[in-house]
């Protein structure tokens, strides 16, 4: 290691200090000199900010004497130091000196003013605060150096008004009340002119706006602008607006302070009026609550007082609670006609003659004060049964009104009387009539089918189940009793009657009967006031019964049964029922079948000749007692029944130009049908004036007589030696019946 050279003195520069602001340019700030070589051997020079660097051309130094210039102003609070680096060199650029630090510090000097943070503050506080309630901070800042009192700043209030209501803490800039009485009534607003000056207040200085505003508490309480208030209404008028009551509130208008709420006192015992409060205007609305009536009362004084709807302030100073005297006048104006009973509900015999006084169905008018006559109509009466006097109001009946009828709904009549006022203009009023068609018991119970059939053995199937209908309503209807004919006790040794429900009973059999048609007289009676009955014919056909206590011949049975129905009968139909449907379909679908194959049958055919054929369909004969009717097979080989068959003629070829033949006369016989179609084919084929394959024939002839009978003799023949039944013993047991009865 080297050890530490010595270096001289006047190499080494101590810092140089100079003012901001220097207005003598060039200024000589310092000389620096190297002893290395004599003077005039030595090149000076400097680097650093201010020379080669940004900013440039601020300092200078002359290369041969080494003196360095300040070259322009300067600004501290831009730059407050700039730290220069010397160089010495010989005349060959040879270094005689190692680099030196040439350090210049730039004095501050009270060039700059404080500056607030913005131009107006602004603060609230409550009235009526406390003296040193604060209530904003001001700021300022001074660019200048802060280690000198260029930089120390002090504020104070330069201008707030009378009163001095507030100070200002000179170091901090913090402003608060200075003594009580803030009212926001009185003065809402306050505008301060505060300063901030540097040099601890000596310097420069500067101003800005404090805007101070109070906030409002609720310390005065809502007045009357009066003491009376006169407004008039309608009677019956509800829901509209009386008029209004006026009150003044200093505090702040659309605040909670400044809203009132009003109570109405006295003066309106059945609430008949509301009050509320206009929340635009502060005012209070009074109203109608419910009808007024001006010939009960025509005026009222109400007595109202209002009050804030939040609590005044315990500072507020005490007041008595504000009233005010309200009067409103009644005015009487034409009501309506007003039907004390509505609806009217009455009750009327069923069948009650024409001219029997109904009712009285009137109605009043309210104006009491005001004369005037009602007059009634009928408003409503769909079946117009009534009568009703226009002036009484009496009500009669016009025809009578049986029961049931159209017009009655669950057994009320209802009508609608109209009465009308003569004022002008004039009013109405409807009102409802209710009347009750009471039922008479008029007419007895009736068997619902008076025929039945059953098994003729005690016990199972020896049972009918009875049932009855009344035209009348309860309570003049059901229970029903039924009962066998007290005139013929002898029916109690072989039949019962016992009670199933309200409305049925059970026929039984009580000893074995012998086949046949029964006839039991039955005594049939309601329940009505008084009771009606009345004798009516049970018509019972007792069969031969089965092993399960079933008619053996159920399907007849079961086309006579009506009023009652044995089970096994009933068995006996759904099975039948059922074995018909499945018959029925099994020959729809063989007839679908057959459709199908003949339609398959007739497109192929009609490919080589779309003329009209006579096609072989199925036949079923003439029936089981119709054997002997003409035989179809003529038709079918016409071949083999007539010698004078022609050969068939070409349809498709050219008109002839025959004349056509005369009309045809109809065949006398059976025989001759082939005659007849062949030359009716011959006659299409034969005439140039129809158009082709077409002419008028007679298709449906059958000949001129047939041994079977006609259709009529199926219900013209009465008598049993016209038909011979023996054979319907072959048909099994089921018609065994039948076979008893027409053999």
């Amino acid at each position: 290691h080297e050890a530490p050279r010595r270096v001289k003195r006047a190499w080494v520069i101590p810092p140089i200090s100079v003012s901001e602001n220097h207005k003598r340019i060039p200024h000589l700030l310092v000389q620096i000199k190297s002893d290395k070589q004599q003077p005039g051997g030595v090149i000076y020079s400097i680097k650093g900010p201010g020379v080669d660097e940004e900013p440039l051309g601020i300092f200078s130094i002359d290369k041969f004497s080494g003196k360095v210039f300040l070259n322009a102003m300067l600004d501290r609070e831009e730059n407050d130091r700039f730290r220069l680096k010397a160089f010495a060199l010989d005349l060959g650029g040879v270094t005689l000196e190692d680099p030196t630090d040439l350090e210049i510090i730039v004095v501050d000097q009270n060039d700059n003013r404080p500056l607030f943070r913005q131009d107006v503050f602004t603060g609230r506080v409550v009235e009526g605060a406390e003296p040193g309630t604060c209530v904003m901070t001001v700021d300022a800042t001074d660019a200048d150096d802060p280690d000198t009192d260029n930089a120390v700043v002090r504020y104070s209030i330069l201008e707030q008004g009378a009163g001095g209501m507030f100070s200002i803490n000179a170091t901090t800039g913090e402003i608060c009340t200075a003594r009580p009485g803030l009212d926001r009534e009185t003065m809402g607003v306050y505008n301060l002119t505060v300063q901030a000056a540097d040099m601890s207040g000596d310097g420069l200085t500067t101003t800005a706006m404090a805007v101070i505003y109070l906030e409002d508490i609720n310390d005065n309480p809502p007045e009357f602008t009066k003491e009376e208030f006169s407004m008039e209404v309608e009677e019956q008028a509800v829901g509209v607006d009386v008029g209004k009551v006026f009150v003044h509130d200093k505090d702040l208008a659309g605040s909670p302070n400044w809203l009132a709420k009003f109570t109405i006192l006295e003066g309106d015992p059945e609430g008949a009026f509301a009050i509320r409060t206009d929340p635009h205007t502060n005012d209070g609305v009074l109203s109608v609550a419910k009808p007024l009536d001006h010939e009960v009362r025509d005026r009222f004084e109400l007595t109202v007082s209002v009050q804030n709807e939040r609590p005044l302030e315990p500072t507020a100073p005490a007041s008595p609670r504000a009233l005010a005297t309200m009067r409103v006048q009644v005015r009487d104006v034409n009501e309506a006609p007003v039907f004390r009973e509505n609806p009217r509900r009455i009750s009327v015999l069923e069948g009650t003659p024409p001219g029997t006084p109904v009712t009285t169905y009137t109605a009043s008018d309210p104006d009491t004060r005001q004369l005037q006559t009602l007059t009634y109509t009928l408003l409503y009466d769909p079946a117009d049964w009534l009568r009703l006097d226009p002036h009484t109001g009496t009500i009669r009946t016009k025809r009578e009104l049986l029961h049931p009828s159209a017009f009655l709904q669950g057994g009320w009549y209802i009508a609608l009387v109209l009465a009308r006022d003569d004022a002008e203009p004039p009013l109405s009023a409807t009102g409802t009539l209710s009347i009750e068609i009471l039922e008479v018991n008029d007419h007895a119970p009736v068997l619902q089918t008076p025929a039945a059939l059953l098994c003729g053995r005690p016990g199972r199937g020896g049972t009918l189940l009875l049932g009855a209908t009344d035209d009348d309503r309860p309570p003049h209807g059901a229970p029903f009793h039924f009962q066998l004919s007290p005139q013929h006790p002898q029916l109690a040794r072989n039949w019962s009657i016992s009670r199933f429900n309200v409305t049925h009973a059970v026929l039984a059999v009580l000893a074995e009967l012998p086949e046949g048609l029964y006839s039991l007289p039955l005594l049939l009676r309601d329940s009505g006031t008084p009771p009606r009955e009345q004798q009516q014919l049970l018509n019972v056909s007792v069969c031969h019964c089965g092993r399960e206590g079933i008619c053996e011949d159920g399907v007849l049975a079961a086309t006579a049964a009506g009023a009652g129905i044995t089970l096994g009968a009933l068995v006996i139909i759904l099975g039948s029922s059922i074995l018909l449907l499945m018959l029925a379909g099994l020959g729809a679908a063989r007839v679908r079948g057959r459709r199908r194959a003949l339609r398959k049958g007739l497109l192929q055919r009609s490919r080589d000749d779309l003329r009209d054929n006579i096609l072989n369909y199925d036949e079923q004969g003439g029936g089981e007692e119709d054997q002997d009717a003409y035989d179809i097979n003529q038709l079918r080989h016409p071949e083999l029944f007539s010698p004078r068959v022609k050969p068939p003629l070409r349809r498709d070829a050219p008109l002839s130009s025959a004349t056509p033949l005369a009309p045809r006369k109809l065949p006398s016989g059976p025989s001759d049908i082939e005659d007849f179609i062949n030359e009716g084919l011959e006659a299409a084929d034969s005439d140039p004036s129809v158009p082709p394959y077409d002419t008028a024939l007679i298709y449906d002839y059958e000949g001129s007589g047939s041994v079977a009978s006609p259709l009529s003799s199926i219900i013209s023949s009465l008598t049993d030696e016209d038909q011979d039944y023996n054979y319907l013993t072959e048909w099994g047991p089921r018609f065994r019946r039948l076979a008893d009865l027409y053999g």
